[in-house]
């Protein structure tokens, strides 16, 4: 016996002592179907005839995870043969646990070109929900992930056209590591190099103590009932995406606080989360599960300011359309209030319209008419327990509402040290802390605990200090700001494949600032033709001149507000004018009396920014983004990680700004990058002390990453252990002595002794505080051409064992690899970046090339940007000869015609071997391609069909999909890369 088919049949012993019934009949997707027929017509008390039950099945399989997951959830409605509707559900939606709850294993289903075959699955009321695929210790959980991915990607797959397209869960574990992850369609589930693979959770205890070992997250996790309410309760679907969420555990955990709290009326709470932990989807649940709930009248979930409310609403109708309504005013807060509506019973609303109903001096008698309410039990969910929740529209709602419950959520909670909102009672004064105000923490989830599990980054902070005596906020500090930034920006930014934000003191300095850095470019681009100049961008709030939605911005922006109060025509002027240059550099046509919307156009452009230059070229793109308040709270944007500081920040201020880095990406961005310029480390230390939670003894460990000379001491071992492994095969530790490593076990040892190197070079180059002897020494380490040799040789080798990694024959160690490829891609080499260096260096003349062919190709090849073009570009650049003058446009149209003559050849041999017309294997690429490029369609979608029509044959032969399928991959991952249509 195996030692993967004992972890399997131990897990199975458990299951079946958690009262599930162990069904080894059900192998094959015939008796699968069988079972689940009887289950069905047993919970929907019915007996279909067969072709009734084959016409249900065509009618709930779907190859759309989405579509499946709502199938799943609802009363359906199908037609009988005598044309009388059925009514019926797929499981007990009522009550999960009353279901049969049944564990299948070595189910086998057949795909177009292999066999797949699945170790452990779930079934509820006969539907496969949960699968569990196990490996043995020394194997990396990651590849039962990688073998998901796989199927999944395989044309024809029992995913797409069997029941187990109802799929809701994966779970992988090696027994002593085990994770879980939701279903979705294939566009929401990959490896790729732009984003992190696959959104992927370990269980842990409501104090965020981790649950890894298999037996005991089986108990904890898969319990029916458990189970159960995982899947209806605590999965939501986001109809904008189409995609399929399952709630992290500390979610669960204060969504039942909540819940609980409620149910058994112990008055109000607050659920410290922090910052980046998705508060959001946390409040949503909990409001949905109250909407249900036949004690409560209504539930306000309640935001402060305007951008805040839309945000909020989105966010909520994001995870079910219509789910919250737009309050344009206070009178239709009112009305929504007051109705009956199931729809209105959730309601999103601004503190300031809710203290406005609730003000007995306005003369529209908000109050007097929701006055049938007052005695009535209302939930009040707080998203930021900022100050407005402190003040007198906190005792309005207490004193008009005496049954209320209020819940706030904070990622950054008020303690004595950082109240400003101070109680006078007779001479005594006190600060009112969130506690003071919510009574009880139900559940906390603090920073700690989220860098901890990875779920956002560390920082990096480099407290800078200019040379010479320069006073913090003179001109000269001013202008040494600027120029630290202009020269630290490409290296703390991963050469711009990430933005930033430059955080000022008041609108005077972001005028100042904004101002420095256009006059210094302008300069600089004289000076220099190829200067890249940064983008920057300015944004602060305008004077409100009585303009409402204005006023209601700056409610929660003191600095802005004040400051526009002196000299406003003056701000007012500043701000057109840079609204002018915003228009001009992106091509927008935003108006300052219309604020409203180019304040959403910065946040749209920082949001989405897209690394890969054939999204979004750099033009579009914002590099550094000026504010003064904005942005610095309640803003999430994956693609910033860096913040440049010249302002003076504390507590809850300071770790709401510095979290505006730290969201997760990849392995290209390891942490958040901070550049104070005001040295503000004890500021920063004070902070991390109070927001780290109960028994942490030194936050900064956890916090912030090793200084410069500890990773400069890892890195000096990860390439001695390059050198000692390269050594101990007989070899040289250069570049070129890679290719003699012999077998493949060596070679997967080099990918894991390089892939560490890799890693941590990728961690110093965005080090901004590197003195010049340490990155000489890093330098002398490993010279950058020897660097990027071992990374070219580094893909070839990851290309070759990737493509044996999953045959039967393929050694332990190759199967285990894990490439990560990511760390090996690059913000620079793409498509278009390549394009312009093969031009330069035709145009160049041989006596004045700037760069070789040698050296083309060898930085074409340290990325792995390109990896599965690579060899064609190299093979058409030997072909280019230097002095020929082709322009751009030349070398696409030439590479496309190189690349072309060659499928031509492969298709040529193709339709021999299979004896097929030319002609007629064209137009079926063709269409292919189209159906791809221009319809979205996915290959494996395309491909699923056993048999595919041709204009002069009927085809079926599986070795022809064998010889098609890598040049349909091929041919249109090449195209999109270029940017062309096939066969133009």
């Amino acid at each position: 016996m195996t030692k993967e088919q004992q972890i399997e049949d131990e897990l199975i012993s458990r299951l079946t002592d958690l009262k599930y019934t162990y069904r080894p009949d059900i192998r094959d997707i015939n008796a699968l179907e069988q079972n689940f027929r009887a289950k069905f017509e047993a919970l929907n008390r019915v007996n279909l005839t067969d072709s009734e039950f084959d016409k249900l099945r065509e009618e709930i399989v779907n190859p759309d995870v989405f579509t499946s997951a709502n199938y799943l959830r609802k009363t359906n409605t199908f037609n009988r043969e005598d044309g009388t509707p059925l009514h019926y559900t797929l499981v007990n939606i009522k009550d999960w646990c009353r279901n049969d709850f049944e564990v299948i294993n070595q189910l086998r289903i057949n795909t177009i070109n292999s066999n797949h075959r699945y170790d452990v699955i779930i079934l509820i009321n006969g539907v496969p929900v949960v699968q569990i695929e196990l490996k043995t210790l020394e194997v990396s959980p990651n590849k039962a992930m990688q073998q998901i991915v796989d199927y999944k990607n395989d044309a024809g797959n029992g995913y797409t056209n069997s029941l187990m397209c109802f799929m809701q869960l994966f779970i992988v574990s090696n027994k002593s590591k085990t994770f879980y992850f939701a279903n979705n369609n294939n566009e929401h589930f990959a490896f790729n190099a732009d984003e992190q693979f696959l959104p992927v959770y370990t269980l842990a205890s409501e104090d965020n103590k981790k649950i890894n070992h298999l037996d005991d997250f089986t108990d904890k996790f898969l319990t029916k009932c458990t189970l159960g309410q995982m899947i209806s309760r605590y999965m939501v679907l986001v109809a904008s995406e189409q995609k399929i969420l399952v709630m992290r555990p500390y979610q669960i955990y204060a969504v039942k606080a909540i819940v609980d709290c409620i149910h058994q009326n112990r008055g109000n709470g607050y659920i410290w989360h922090t910052t980046g932990s998705g508060k959001t989807l946390t409040s949503f649940k909990a409001s949905t599960l109250l909407k249900d709930n036949p004690d409560i009248e209504k539930c306000l979930f309640v935001v402060d300011r305007k951008d805040l409310d839309r945000q909020t609403r989105q966010e909520f109708n994001k995870f079910q359309e219509g789910s919250v309504e737009e309050n344009t005013n206070t009178a239709t807060l009112v009305n929504r209030m007051l109705s009956t509506d199931y729809a209105d019973k959730v309601i999103v609303t601004t503190i300031q319209k809710l203290g406005l109903a609730l003000d007995s001096k306005n003369t529209k008698n908000y109050k007097e008419r929701l006055e049938p309410l007052a005695d009535k039990r209302v939930i009040f969910i707080f998203d930021e327990c900022h100050r407005s929740q402190f003040g007198e529209n906190h005792k309005a709602i207490k004193d008009f509402f005496p049954k209320a419950q209020l819940f706030g959520f904070t990622g950054t909670p008020i303690f004595e040290e950082n109240a400003t909102y101070k109680t006078i009672e007779g001479q005594q004064a006190s600060y009112k802390t969130t506690e003071d105000v919510f009574q009880q923490e139900l559940h906390s989830y603090t920073i700690t605990n989220a860098i901890e599990d990875r779920n956002v980054l560390r920082f990096h902070i480099d407290y800078f200090k200019p040379d010479g005596v320069v006073t913090t906020g003179s001109d000269l500090h001013k202008l040494a700001v600027v120029n630290a930034i202009i020269n630290k920006h490409d290296k703390a930014t991963h050469h711009r494949r990430f933005n930033s934000v430059l955080a000022t003191a008041s609108i005077n300095d972001a005028i100042q600032y904004y101002a420095l850095f256009k006059g210094l470019q302008t300069e600089e681009i004289k000076k220099n033709e190829e200067y890249r100049p940064l983008n920057i961008a300015c944004v602060f709030s305008p004077p409100a001149e009585g303009d409402k939605d204005i006023q209601q911005i700056q409610e929660d922006l003191p600095q802005e507000k004040a400051d526009n109060e002196v000299e406003p025509n003056k701000k007012k002027e500043a701000l057109t004018k840079i609204i002018e240059d915003y228009n001009y550099q992106y091509g927008t046509n935003h108006r300052i009396n219309e604020f409203d919307g180019y304040y959403q156009d910065v946040q749209q452009r920082i949001k989405f920014q897209k690394y890969p230059y054939k999204d979004v070229p750099h033009k579009d793109k914002i590099d550094v983004m000026i504010v003064v308040d904005m942005l610095l709270t309640g803003f999430d944007s994956k693609y910033l990680n860096t913040l440049y500081v010249d302002k003076n920040l504390k507590y809850h201020g300071l770790i709401q700004a510095f979290s505006r880095t730290n969201r997760v990406i990849n392995d290209t961005k390891p942490y958040g990058n901070i550049l104070d310029f005001r040295q503000q480390e004890e500021a920063v230390d004070k902070a991390m002390v109070l927001f780290s939670g109960a028994n942490v003894d030194n936050p900064k460990e956890i916090w912030v990453v090793d200084a410069a000379p500890k990773v400069i001491v890892k890195y000096q071992e990860a390439v001695a252990n390059l050198k000692g492994f390269m050594e101990s095969n007989g070899l040289e530790c250069t570049p070129s002595e890679v290719s003699n490593l012999k077998g493949d076990e060596a070679r997967a040892q080099f990918i894991n002794t390089f892939k560490e190197v890799q890693r941590l070079k990728t961690q110093l180059d965005q080090y901004t505080d590197l003195e010049d002897t340490q990155a000489e020494s890093i330098e002398a380490l490993l010279p950058t051409d020897d660097f990027r040799s071992f990374k070219s040789n580094y893909l070839d080798t990851a290309k070759l064992l990737r493509d044996i990694q999953n045959k039967p024959d393929a050694p332990k160690e190759v199967q285990q690899l894990d490439f990560e490829f990511v760390l090996f891609s690059s913000a620079i080499i793409d498509y278009d970046y390549i394009i312009g260096l093969i031009a330069k260096y035709t145009q160049d003349k041989p006596s004045k090339q700037k760069m070789t062919r040698v050296q083309l190709i060898n930085l074409l090849s340290s990325s792995a940007n390109l990896i599965d073009e690579r060899e064609d570009i190299i093979a058409y650049i030997k072909t280019l000869e230097v002095g020929t003058g082709l322009t751009e446009s030349d070398i696409r149209k030439g590479y496309q015609t190189f690349k072309d003559e060659k499928v031509e050849k492969e298709l040529i041999d193709i339709a021999i071997k299979h004896g097929l017309e030319i002609d007629s294997l064209k137009a079926f690429i063709d269409e292919i391609m189209n159906r791809m490029l221009f319809d979205g369609e996915k290959l494996t979608d395309l491909l699923a069909p056993l048999e595919l029509g041709w204009k002069d044959r009927r085809v079926k032969e599986l070795a022809l999909m064998e010889d098609l399928v890598p040049l349909l991959n091929k041919l249109a991952q090449g195209r999109e890369i270029a940017g062309l249509n096939a066969y133009e």
